[in-house]
């Protein structure tokens, strides 16, 4: 009857399972958001067709235009510091900021980064993605491998497996066959699950440390004017005036000087102007990255905090613990439960749980969990091992519990703990 009725919905039910979860949301702002972001970067710094050439640079006659534009884009274009005046500006005496007549004491500032912007967000884009790509490879799809054949966990109603349509919803003993071997799977191989664990931190770690080496970067590419750029854009109050802070950083227009050989032998200069037309979108990309970055930086520091609080907390805090896997399998557990899965694992032991919990049915990871408490009630499962044993090899079991590297383990009588179960 219970399959029958199940044939009859298929074709009106829709199945839709994410992909296994195995990162926070953190680290997805890293390969996700900020790799998304460089890369539309990268695609309207090369859309030419609606902004026009890089350079345009006009001359004297003495040169042809191709030649002094191909010349200056390559070389690279100044402005003079001098000429940053805003009074003279606006009196009309100089027409550009930065650009008027240079002196052989006068302070230029060389831009040659332009030429680069492409490429260097594209590599940032590349470098951004490469922490999940080391995760994915060091994970191995061994959340994937527990969890898979779990989805339809919540309908598994019958004495049988059954097939309804493309997908299969699990018997009972399906169900408890699979906790079962997911428990075994966890006691078996904790060596594993800890190198699993170890490696995801390490990862939300090189996150944040690559971020600031990219802030680092920035700022050397910019000449020095990344970290500071931010402060200017809040500190310039007036944007109706002529010189406003981008324009030292990312000026419209320039100077290029060509020098060639005149007919008589002899060195002549040609000074030329060079509208910078992709300017105007380079300074609101930078401008967005540095607040971008500043944002990321601030969420990466506190997911790294929270990870190491978590560290400190998970085997100090009963209440921590209950926190944290009803919050993510939205069930309550018993607490006696709870300090035998705890003080029986270490901190990567914990993480791996907790991902599992994350991408199980809360009804499935409840039944796991107590499992697992019933299991681990029995055996105590030594941290400091040290052996020939290989990884994933079955630990030596004893009588206590080595708690050197480790805080100190929960305390609660079974008697006391009961009497809040699922209260």
């Amino acid at each position: 009857m219970l399959v029958a009725s199940l044939n009859t919905l298929t074709p009106r039910m829709r199945f839709s399972f994410s992909k296994p979860r195995i990162d926070n949301m953190v680290f997805k702002l890293h390969y996700k958001a900020t790799v998304t972001l460089l890369l539309a970067c990268v695609i309207l710094v090369c859309a030419r067709e609606y902004f026009g050439e890089h350079i345009k640079c006009i001359s004297d006659q003495g040169v042809p235009d191709h030649v002094i534009q191909t010349y200056c884009f390559f070389m690279a274009t100044f402005t003079i510091v001098r000429h940053y005046n805003e009074s003279l500006l606006e009196t009309g005496f100089l027409p550009h900021p930065g650009v008027g007549p240079i002196l052989s004491t006068d302070q230029t500032l060389h831009h040659t980064y332009y030429q680069w912007v492409p490429f260097v967000l594209f590599i940032q884009s590349v470098c951004f993605y490469m922490p999940h790509y080391i995760w994915k490879k060091k994970e191995g799809g061994r959340i994937k491998a527990l969890v898979d054949g779990l989805q339809y966990a919540g309908l598994a109603l019958a004495d049988e497996d059954m097939k309804v349509g493309a997908n299969t919803i699990p018997s009972r003993m399906t169900l408890d066959s699979r906790v079962d071997l997911i428990k075994k799977d966890i006691i078996l191989r904790l060596r594993i699950t800890r190198t699993w664990s170890t490696w995801l931190v390490l990862m939300e770690i090189a996150n944040l440390v690559h971020l600031m080496f990219q802030i680092w970067m920035i700022d050397i590419f910019l000449n020095g004017a990344f970290i500071g750029l931010g402060h200017s854009v809040f500190h310039y109050s007036e944007w109706q005036e002529i010189a406003d802070p981008l324009e030292r950083i990312f000026p419209k227009v320039t100077k290029c000087t060509f020098h060639k050989y005149g007919p008589s032998g002899s060195i002549q200069q040609h000074d030329a102007l060079c509208v910078m037309a992709l300017n105007i979108i380079n300074e609101k990309i930078y401008v967005v990255l540095w607040f971008w970055f500043l944002f990321l930086f601030i969420v990466s520091v506190l997911a790294v905090v929270w990870r190491f609080l978590s560290f400190f907390m998970y085997r100090r805090s009963l209440k921590f613990n209950e926190f944290m896997f009803r919050q993510v399998s939205h069930r309550k557990f018993n607490p006696y439960n709870v300090i035998q899965v705890v003080n029986g694992c270490q901190f990567g032991d914990w993480l791996f749980l907790y991902y599992l919990a994350k991408n199980m049915k809360g009804i499935v990871f409840q039944q796991l969990f107590e499992h697992l408490a019933e299991e681990l009630e029995k055996r105590e499962v030594p941290y400091g091992q040290k052996g020939d044993e290989e990884k994933g090899a079955e630990p030596v079991l004893l009588g206590k519990i080595d708690y050197d590297d480790e805080t100190l383990p929960l305390k609660g009588s079974k008697d006391d703990l009961l009497k809040d179960k699922f209260t």
